[in-house]
């Protein structure tokens, strides 16, 4: 799998003014280590944050900036920041970054951390600074093995630069930084269920309000943030609001950049540093090259398998939030996947859905009976087997399953992508519906819940 910035034939390179979150990369595909990124003016945005900027200023100045959550949900970070209390008295507070990128189809923040890991402690320590955070946890996926001791190497350079630790940069602000390996758990990556997992419970996600800014970690103040976001604080402190907001593509509401990719049957599948606005056609055409010889364009996701599914007549659509969701769905991780011709849309559904229902943490009903429910109807379906009605069944546990329904968006982002698949490609569906003989009617299908 490709890891790289460049465009098409290497013909863009990568500079600081263009590729804010890449430029540093090298071309062999090592790690940046702590004497190379100071070299290419690291920490530098993290001086001038500690010796020219209010706590506050900072704060206002990502706000201002425009950055948005880069796990997926786009939440503004600098609202996100504000939520903090101002109490100075609540002196015990903390800065999470998730981590644990699960979502099938994305890894974005596997290559910043295990090829960029001062980037991340950088823009960790500077938010750290703004939001008065004195403790904070990498939460990290226990499956990224190499990433753990890439974050872990660079800590310790970071301490022993004093960067991280006691008195850091002369400023009287102390910041602990440790990195935790997960157990293995899509649902970690809703930040309440990542709370509760730090904390040695059950990973299950949190009523709220109250929210993390309010009771966190160990019932303190708490701020979670995704890699991706939090590597874009440095460009942003360094350079300014005016350029940050100049990155992006005419017709974007989003602003900077963004990693981007596309996976599937394509020519060059990979990773890329481009602007918000960008076509999803130039990424499917310019950059991943489009199709391989002999496979055709069928449909697409735009951002993860949480994702719903488009079509090829789609790909003029921009990749950024507003655009995404002008065509019917979300942009999500901005890593696309590409299902070719050969592809049958029942088996890639039943396949998703099981993946789903198994990370279910099982806290809410409509999830934890309505997914295996929906494995079960696409499971016969593939084999023949289905009966009439199970298609409504299926349209139904989509609404069921909806935005706000459930305790938390696991079951929303599983089920969009099944109520696309039967929106576009429904005849598939009804070739696995048996045809009842005639004179006899369909078998009744028992509906035994949670099996």
């Amino acid at each position: 799998m490709t890891l790289t910035s460049f465009g098409p034939a290497n013909r863009i390179a990568r500079t600081a003014e263009t590729h804010p979150l890449t430029w540093r990369l090298r071309d062999d595909g090592e790690p940046v280590w702590l004497d190379e990124y100071q070299a290419k003016n690291g920490y530098a945005a993290a001086h001038k944050a500690f010796a020219d900027m209010a706590q506050d200023d900072i704060v206002q100045t990502v706000k201002d900036a425009g950055l948005k959550g880069r796990g997926g949900a786009g939440f503004p970070t600098g609202v996100k920041w504000g939520l903090m209390p101002k109490d100075e008295s609540m002196n015990i507070r903390y800065l999470l970054c998730n981590a644990d990128e699960m979502e099938p189809n994305t890894w974005k923040d596997r290559m910043l951390m295990e090829q960029l890991p001062h980037l991340l402690i950088e823009g960790m320590l500077i938010s750290a600074r703004a939001l008065k955070t004195y403790r904070g946890y990498i939460f990290l996926r226990g499956e990224y093995t190499t990433a753990a001791v890439h974050l872990r190497r660079a800590v310790e350079e970071a301490k022993a630069a004093g960067l991280l630790g006691k008195n850091i940069l002369g400023s009287g602000f102390d910041f602990e930084l440790f990195v935790h390996t997960g157990a293995g758990r899509y649902i970690c990556g809703e930040e309440t269920a990542l709370i509760n997992s730090l904390e040695g419970r059950r990973a299950n996600p949190r009523s709220k309000p109250p929210f993390p800014a309010a009771v966190g970690v160990w019932g303190k103040p708490t701020c979670v943030n995704n890699v991706e976001t939090l590597c874009n604080v440095p460009a942003i402190i360094g350079n300014g609001v005016d350029w940050y907001k100049s990155l992006a593509r005419e017709g974007s509401e989003d602003h900077g950049t963004k990693l981007m990719g596309f996976s599937g049957k394509v020519k060059n599948p990979g990773l890329w540093e481009l602007p918000f606005g960008v076509t999803a056609r130039e990424l499917f055409e310019d950059y991943a090259g489009g199709m391989r010889d002999g496979f055709t364009l069928k449909c697409w996701q735009p951002g993860g398998a949480g994702t719903g599914f488009l079509l090829p007549e789609h790909l003029d659509a921009q990749m950024y939030a507003g655009g995404i969701a002008k065509v019917g769905t979300r942009m999500g991780t901005g890593l696309a996947m590409a299902v070719d011709d050969s592809v049958n849309m029942v088996s890639l559904l039943r396949n998703m859905e099981q993946f789903f229902a198994r990370e279910s943490c099982g806290f809410c009903t409509p999830c934890r009976d309505g997914l295996p429910w929906s494995v079960k109807l696409l499971m016969a379906i593939e084999k023949g087997e289905g009966q009439p009605g199970d298609i409504e069944t299926l349209l139904g546990l989509v609404g069921f399953l909806g935005p706000g329904k459930t305790f938390c968006a696991h079951a929303p982002g599983a089920v969009e992508p099944l109520g696309s698949a039967i929106k576009y490609f429904r005849p598939e569906f009804e070739a696995g519906i048996a045809q009842a003989k005639p004179g006899v009617p369909p078998l009744a299908r028992p509906i035994v819940i949670g099996a």
